[in-house]
């Protein structure tokens, strides 16, 4: 098997001059894809028998609470690349994805607590689901807190690695704390081993929106991660061209 591209990926250099072209279609397209699942989904679907309207905000708060769980994944491989083959890209990668990982563990947190309040009769619960993505929300503070206190680049890479990798054990408690566990939380809303209980009606656009924004997520990362490869190969020959061609 050919590694050479695996190689490749880890040189900042390669990275920021083969991403350029990505960054702005995979937003572009989360954008609209989004904005097209929203209005689809908050005007056009149907509502729940049990829940009436209310049930709505689903259309925001799953696609954030699946990107939140997909978000420490990838800093939990990007840890594990790093520790084991101390590729550049890795820590830059980390830095760029935990700010976004951390606003979407938020934003499930708090469209959580909305629903919640209406449909179970309380903002928050001790529950095992809300408690291990609230762990989550703070494993990636964690890590963003981190990268900011250490003076030392090559040991606050090293640290915001380990904790990437540790907290994946938070993933399959978050996974499976709503089929293993009592809990307010309902079951998964997809699966692959069974076709969604809703009718397509109201779960086609849910996956519209869960896609996009896996696509508007994937933009904004590129972006930082291209503004990041600046800050730390500053020295480098080709990063003052790159500058001298932005004008900056």
């Amino acid at each position: 098997m050919n590694w050479t591209w695996f190689h490749k990926l880890g040189s900042p250099k390669w990275f920021f001059h083969r991403s350029k072209a990505w960054a702005l279609p995979l937003f572009a397209v989360g954008c609209v894809g989004l904005i097209v699942g929203l209005i689809w989904g908050l005007v056009f679907a149907p509502a729940d028998y049990q829940q009436g309207n209310s049930f709505r905000i689903i259309y925001m708060h799953v696609p954030v609470a699946m990107l939140a769980q997909s978000c420490y994944f990838a800093l939990g491989v990007a840890g594990f690349v790093f520790l084991v083959w101390r590729m550049k890209i890795a820590p830059i990668f980390i830095k760029a994805m935990a700010p976004i990982g951390a606003v979407m563990a938020l934003i499930a947190l708090v469209s959580g607590a909305i629903w919640g309040k209406p449909t179970w009769g309380t903002w928050w619960v001790w529950d095992a689901r809300l408690t291990s993505v609230l762990v989550l929300f703070f494993l990636y503070m964690g890590i963003i807190v981190l990268q900011k206190a250490l003076d030392d680049q090559v040991l606050a890479n090293k640290a915001v690695a380990v904790i990437s990798v540790v907290g994946l054990i938070n993933l399959p408690i978050i996974k499976y704390s709503v089929v293993l566990l009592e809990t307010l939380h309902q079951g998964p809303t997809f699966t692959l081993t069974k076709k969604p209980e809703m009718p397509s009606e109201m779960w086609l656009p849910l996956l519209v929106c869960a896609i996009c924004m896996y696509f508007l997520m994937a933009g904004l990362v590129l972006w930082r991660m291209q503004s990041e490869i600046l800050k730390r190969e500053y020295r480098s020959s080709w990063v003052r061209e790159e500058v001298m061609k932005r004008g900056l």
